[in-house]
């Protein structure tokens, strides 16, 4: 930890909220300020690497600075009355559950305006596209950092728009449809989170979120609870997304572009389940263990229908996409953070959000890789691959051992990152709070457990049709790895090992913030 002053740290945080936004707004200009390339496509590409690595440098030094002795303190706090008449104030902050999520958020985003630089996506002109991943940036990473009701939903809503037209205008086959879907689906959600939002900060007389964290429901009836649950876990679990609202993922992820498939995965869906912990668990208690054995019930059939569903795209004759299949795992690795929300134990939810940063690191990996191999064969089918012999650790052995390493972390591999949040998930479901029923929580967690075996099943399938087998002798060559590839992965690559060997890294941070949040509040 480094001794930074509360004031330099609250500069920081305000830094990057805003400043991916006054980016964006610079891109768009004639001859935006980033620096000079051999085009102004370049140019503005440059700018968006720039900006994007500024924002990372200016989270990495948050983290240094931040109180590691006290994370489950809020820190960087600004707290200016915005409109005094509802009571709404720019309130930011972060603690030990918020900031392993916003320098994910900022890694991920600068990897991604790395990986462009050099692989643009085929659309119209890169300001618009480098401005829209700034907007998105923002928008995460303030959903991140606010702590106010209202300030959240915006935040929310404000990466909308950006990757709606990520997926309609730089997408692939399909991508019109699967625009509008992202976005009808997420909108209808939104408008009865907003509703379940406002009874909260109506009846509890402030939209402030440690304020309401700390009052513990303490001013809110069991039956505003119960409401105010119901209508905002319906948004979150939307964009979660929670069997059986995440019929738009699989559309979303195969039409995306490779950028587009990294954030969706790797930040926006963590927008869900940290608005649960950080939301319906402190503020609505009783209304959350009302429902809590019913998101556990659906977040197992999520995990065991995304795993069911990816070994029937897995199959030879399926036409199965690789892009859809690892979407599809994305329903059942999210389900894990869900059944570890639903025990409302400190093991179950620090598992939550442990099993959060695994799933952006992994995840994200596998799409760029998947972007990658599309790029080399032209296709992600995995028919196609096998019958064309991609082989590819005979013809592209760097490629195929970082996409086989990414199958066995994702499937759950101990010793690294995607071991140990499905493991203390599992563990909160063996003893659940006093409140809820264990022999209901033991056979969610029977469940689950059966989820993995299906999740390393299918995993291995893809590795097996994917990297091995014979190269035909009149197969072209496919390029491996190259310096930027490499350069974007090895951050991925690197984390996924140093979480998965030494997990008190982010376990140390969550769990204070995690107890106090469970035991009645966030000061």
């Amino acid at each position: 930890m480094i001794d930074i002053s509360e004031s330099v740290m609250q500069f920081l945080l305000a830094f990057i909220v805003v400043v991916p936004l006054i980016g964006a707004l610079a891109a768009l200009l004639p001859a935006p300020p980033g620096l000079k390339g051999k085009s102004p496509e370049q140019a503005v590409l440059r700018h968006g690497v720039t900006v994007t690595g500024v924002v990372l440098i200016a989270a990495i030094a948050l983290a240094l600075g931040f109180d590691h002795d006290h994370p489950s303190k809020m820190q960087a706090t600004t707290d200016i009355s915005w409109i005094p008449a509802l009571d709404v104030r720019i309130h930011l902050g972060i603690d030990g559950i918020s900031l392993p999520l916003l320098v994910l958020t900022a890694l991920l985003t600068f990897l991604c305006a790395l990986y462009s630089y050099f692989k643009t996506p085929s659309g119209p002109t890169p300001k618009a596209f480098v401005a829209l991943l700034l907007v998105l940036e923002s928008g995460t990473l303030a959903t991140f950092a606010v702590l106010d009701l209202l300030l959240f939903f915006l935040a929310f809503e404000m990466v909308l728009v950006p990757m709606y037209f990520l997926i309609a205008r730089w997408g692939g086959e399909g991508r019109t449809r699967a625009a509008w879907r992202f976005i009808l689906y997420t909108l209808l959600g939104s408008v009865v989170m907003l509703l379940g939002l406002l009874l909260i900060g109506i009846k509890a007389g402030t939209f402030d979120m440690v304020a309401l964290a700390t009052d513990n429901g303490r001013s809110l009836t069991t039956s505003v609870q119960v409401i105010a649950v119901l209508a905002i876990g319906i948004g979150l679990a939307v964009k979660t997304p929670m069997w059986p609202l995440h019929s738009w993922l699989p559309d979303a992820h195969t039409a995306a572009p490779t950028v587009g498939s990294v954030l969706l995965a790797g930040v926006l869906l963590k927008m869900g389940t940290y608005g649960f912990v950080r939301i319906l668990l402190p503020v609505a208690p009783h209304g959350f263990h009302t429902f809590a054995p019913y998101l556990a019930a659906f977040a197992v059939v999520g995990i065991i229908y995304g795993s069911l569903a990816c070994l029937a795209l897995a199959k030879r004759g399926a036409k199965g996409d690789l892009k859809r299949l690892i979407a599809y795992s994305s329903v059942g690795h999210m389900g894990f953070v869900l059944l570890g929300i639903a025990t409302t134990t400190p093991t179950g939810v620090n598992g939550a959000l442990f099993a959060n940063i695994a799933h952006g690191l992994i995840t994200g990996l596998l799409f760029f890789l998947v972007g990658a191999l599309k790029d080399r064969t032209g296709t992600t089918d995995l028919d196609t691959l096998e019958e064309t012999g991609a082989a590819l650790y005979g013809k592209a052995p760097r490629l195929g051992g970082l996409l086989a390493f990414a199958a066995v972390a994702s499937l759950g591999l101990p010793g690294l990152a995607g071991f140990w949040g499905e493991m203390l998930a599992l563990f909160g479901a063996f003893n659940p709070a006093a409140d809820l029923s264990r022999p209901a929580f033991l056979t969610f967690m029977a469940i689950a457990a059966f989820g993995t075996l299906l999740t390393a099943a299918y995993m291995l399938v893809v590795v097996r049709r994917v990297c091995m087998g014979a190269v035909p002798q009149e197969a072209p060559k496919l390029a491996d790895v190259h310096t930027y590839e490499f350069a974007a992965w090895t951050p991925l690559v690197a984390l996924t090992v140093i979480a998965g060997l030494w997990p008190r890294a982010l376990l140390a941070l969550t769990d204070p913030a995690v107890q106090q949040l469970l035991a009645g509040g966030t000061r």
